[in-house]
């Protein structure tokens, strides 16, 4: 049902000759399978994001089998997994690898991990750039005392260091900004000026070999949130897909606005 309803969204969208459109009936579907979002108060938009994403995912899912002849002299079996793929998976979802040595007997062990959204860490109050962001998120850390991780080769917990590298790179990559967090026990926002670039944002420092030469993006959307916490509005920058030109969504008014002024202190989640 939610899934229709976005369909008919779109279509609304792009062939209706309307100024504005409703997505009251979207969003309604939507709460009947997720209730948080039913009540007529402020939602995280990454959250809801998320939501939509796993929603589209789920009710569009086809199942791919793979199958792959097992390395061993006169293997007649094969092994076969099953994969979900969907236009959502084929379009948002990425995966990093976490490379992981333990400080002691120096094994490193590599862990995979999907993501459709990366949550990138914001290093400053006042001002920093979304490449400071980057830089941040994929920083060795260090894993001790209730982080330690268990040792195969030890046999018992260690200390270690994490990196991570993004080993695919999805065709429209989204970052979340942490502008809220934890301050004195009170959860606060953070308005820090966040500058980031309207193209040629390259992501090969971040990436696997191979996937270097296709690691630059440009920005395609914005969603701004603008207020505090619990007391705030979120407002959208799209860019048209043929025409190139940037508009801004605000409630019901939709305007044609200049590339200047897509670069806001409001920037919540970022779409490339």
């Amino acid at each position: 049902q939610s899934v229709t309803a976005f369909g008919c969204l779109m279509s609304d969208m792009w062939l209706r000759e309307l100024d504005c459109v409703s997505p009251e009936v979207f969003h309604s579907a939507l709460g009947k399978r997720y209730p948080a979002f039913r009540k007529r108060m402020q939602q995280d938009a990454q959250e809801f994001l998320i939501c939509v994403l796993n929603e589209l995912h789920e009710a569009l899912k086809v199942r791919a089998q793979l199958c792959e002849t097992r390395c061993v002299p006169d293997a007649k079996a094969s092994r076969e997994s099953v994969s979900e793929t969907s236009i959502i998976t084929q379009l948002f979802e990425g995966q990093l690898s976490y490379e992981i040595t333990c400080l002691e007997c120096k094994t490193t062990a590599q862990r995979p991990e999907s993501f459709t959204v990366l949550s990138l860490p914001v290093p400053s109050k006042s001002a920093c750039s979304l490449q400071d962001c980057l830089k941040c998120f994929f920083q060795q850390d260090t894993l001790t005392w209730n982080n330690q991780i268990h040792c195969s080769w030890c046999g018992t917990k260690q200390d270690a260091v994490v990196k991570s590298i993004i080993t695919r790179a999805p065709q429209i990559i989204i970052f979340h900004l942490k502008r809220f967090e934890w301050q004195d026990r009170h959860k606060g926002k953070l308005l820090t000026d966040i500058c980031y670039p309207l193209s040629s944002l390259d992501l090969s420092p971040y990436t696997s070999p191979p996937l270097c030469k296709d690691a630059e993006y440009s920005l395609c959307a914005v969603v701004n949130h603008s207020g505090f916490l619990d007391d705030g509005h979120y407002t959208a920058f799209c860019k048209h897909s043929v025409t190139d030109n940037w508009y801004s969504f605000d409630d019901e008014q939709i305007i044609e606005i200049p590339n200047s002024l897509v670069q806001t202190d409001n920037a919540y989640l970022l779409f490339y």
